[in-house]
């Protein structure tokens, strides 16, 4: 049954409208604008019937806090007779509908039932869209971009198979999930997943990490213990950072993989395996083996089947469905109800740069949810540098659309990079100036032109 929120100051009224919707709709009424916001945060409706003149607070500021959800529900606006063109400032604001007081229950009816219909059918296309989108999700690899989709499609395909696959890709794109996914999507799925960081494991533990050891084989061996290979049985074995081995382990590893037996340390029995390998780097392999640093024939072993992961930079239409499933994560996680951004926040994630990649996002979502002590994520809630680079990327706009002239987009530049630099410093104007590259007079002469103070 489709929920209705009636906000009007008069009691009369709401109970008249209650009555009215009663058998086709649930009705929830309120008193006011705070109440109707409480109620709409409580439980979301798919109608809201709103007057615009109550006391305090009136129907237009309702419509201005609800134009900020991304789901806002339609709303018919009731209005006096003689208050129609506060109704036609109501509608340019968002409104979908009005009725003038007194109002024929038949009439009203019929609209209610429309736009009721209208929301079910757009809910009906965003259900669809999303099944849609669903074929472009693999596992926990979200996104949208023809770039992922294209990623999705060859999981999907070497999935099935039980190739070694070399994914490649910047530091924070999202290796191992796409290793999991792999590994989920194939035959193998019921058996275990086995991920190994190569690059935080000493040389010296690595070998018995992977093959395992025999009791006594040195001095903290007590017992016998299996490694990796031996765990991964029948799974998949995941080699993060594959590059980072030693050369005495890439060619142990290369035997292992080649005869699909291992030996343990101190041990003189070989011992069949079999795990799927899926090795990750984020390293130019192809530099390394020309430098000397990687096997040549351990690189031919596992470039079996190359995935490469893009960096967040090249994939920028994820940006907003990547920063959104964070935030609902990160609030779940800390037993916090639903949250959204505000535009300017979302406008401000999508030109920084991500060097840190989807982590980096991940990361910084996690931190303005930890700060923010409200359900609504602005850009003050997000890192400093990812502002600095939103405001950035509006002059660059600002210019090219002719809004601002050219010495102008300079100047604002030029007082962005100085302030920056002075509060990263402290305001120690020696070592601001030593960071820019220009003399201490030269900065003063710039901090007093732009007439910039310490906030």
């Amino acid at each position: 049954m489709p929920r209705v929120l009636v906000v009007d100051d008069e009691a009369g009224v709401r109970e008249s409208l209650r009555m009215l919707l009663k058998e086709d709709c649930e009705v929830v009424t309120a008193d006011g604008v705070e109440a109707g916001l409480r109620a709409l945060a409580e439980t979301p409706p798919d109608l809201v019937i709103l007057d615009l003149v109550m006391p305090g607070r009136n129907g237009l500021e309702f419509l201005a806090e609800l134009e900020e959800r991304v789901d806002a529900p339609p709303v018919v606006v009731l209005t006096a007779t003689r208050t129609v063109a506060t109704a036609v400032e109501a509608m340019k604001r968002g409104a979908a509908d009005y009725v003038t007081k007194p109002f024929e229950a038949d009439a009203l009816r019929i609209k209610i039932q429309h736009h009721l219909e209208h929301r079910a059918l757009a809910r009906e296309v965003v259900r669809l869209t999303d099944e849609l989108d669903q074929r472009t999700r693999v596992g926990d690899l979200v996104g949208r971009s023809d770039v992922m989709r294209e990623v999705f499609r060859t999981i999907e395909r070497v999935a099935r198979s039980t190739a070694t696959v070399l994914i490649r890709g910047e530091s924070g794109t999202g290796k191992e999930l796409a290793a999991r996914a792999i590994h989920d999507l194939g035959p193998r799925a019921r058996r275990p997943f086995i991920a190994v960081n190569c690059a935080a494991i000493p040389d010296n533990l690595m070998e018995s990490e992977l093959f395992g050891h025999e009791r006594g084989a040195f001095t903290d061996a007590r017992e016998r213990r299996i490694g990796k290979f031996e765990a991964a049985g029948g799974g998949t074995l995941f080699l993060d950072e594959i590059a980072e081995l030693a050369p005495a382990l890439q060619a142990k590893l290369l035997r292992s993989l080649q005869g699909s037996v291992i030996e343990r340390v101190g041990g003189v029995q070989p011992i069949e395996v079999d795990a799927r390998i899926v090795a990750a780097t984020n390293r130019n392999l192809e530099r390394e083996v020309e430098e000397g640093r990687f096997r040549d024939d351990l690189y031919y072993r596992i470039h079996v089947v190359p995935l490469e992961l893009p960096p967040l930079r090249e994939r920028r239409d994820d940006i907003r469905l990547l920063a959104e499933r964070f935030l609902a994560r990160a609030r779940e996680r800390a037993g916090l109800g639903a949250a959204r951004f505000t535009r300017e926040a979302l406008a401000a994630l999508e030109p920084y740069p991500w060097p840190g990649n989807v982590r980096e996002l991940e990361n910084a979502i996690e931190r303005a949810v930890a700060l923010s002590d409200r359900d609504l994520i602005d850009v003050g809630d997000l890192p400093e540098n990812i502002g600095q680079a939103s405001r950035t990327e509006s002059l660059r706009e600002a210019l090219r659309s002719g809004r601002i002239a050219f010495e102008q987009a300079v100047a604002a530049f030029e007082q962005d990079i100085i302030r920056e630099a002075l509060d990263r410093c402290g305001w120690n104007q020696t070592r601001a100036a030593e960071q820019l590259g220009i003399t201490r007079r030269l900065l003063k002469l710039k901090i007093d032109k732009h007439a910039l103070t310490r906030e």
